[in-house]
């Protein structure tokens, strides 16, 4: 992996899928890499970070050698966007349960809400560099 920071996503949920376009575009230095919750380096890194038990009702943020889930993981994405996207990391000063709890109440909701894609995308040749741990010849959209 290179020095970039490392999204893990579920990459058959839409609304997932939607959240990685929404971090492209607020990220132009690039310095986010993503990978879908399902491909081998999604698998090693959450084995290398003793997270293999969080299912794929999260994403899972490494960073500068450390592993954020859920609402942290989340508020910790906001932090390196362009714009007042880091305004959000006021919702630290919430208990980190109470957080998580609302989390995981949206999360467990997103298939209904948004949908689910039968395979993972495929990232379009402009951001296909963004897309680490996914071999071009696996169908995924």
């Amino acid at each position: 992996m290179d020095s970039r920071h490392l999204i893990i996503f579920d990459g058959v949920c839409n609304f997932c899928n939607g959240a990685v376009n929404f971090i492209i575009q607020r990220d132009p230095a690039g310095r986010f890499a993503f990978t879908p919750m399902q491909s081998e380096l999604a698998q090693q890194t959450m084995r290398a970070y003793g997270v293999m038990n969080v299912g794929i009702d999260t994403f899972l943020l490494v960073k500068d050698g450390k592993a954020f889930l859920y609402s942290t993981a989340a508020l910790e994405i906001t932090r390196d966007l362009n714009g007042y996207w880091s305004l959000f990391n006021l919702f630290r000063v919430v208990p980190r349960p109470i957080r998580d709890w609302f989390y995981r109440l949206f999360a467990r909701n997103r298939y209904a809400l948004f949908g689910r894609s039968a395979t993972c995308r495929v990232p379009g040749p402009e951001i296909r560099d963004r897309f680490v741990g996914v071999s071009s010849g696996v169908n995924l959209e």
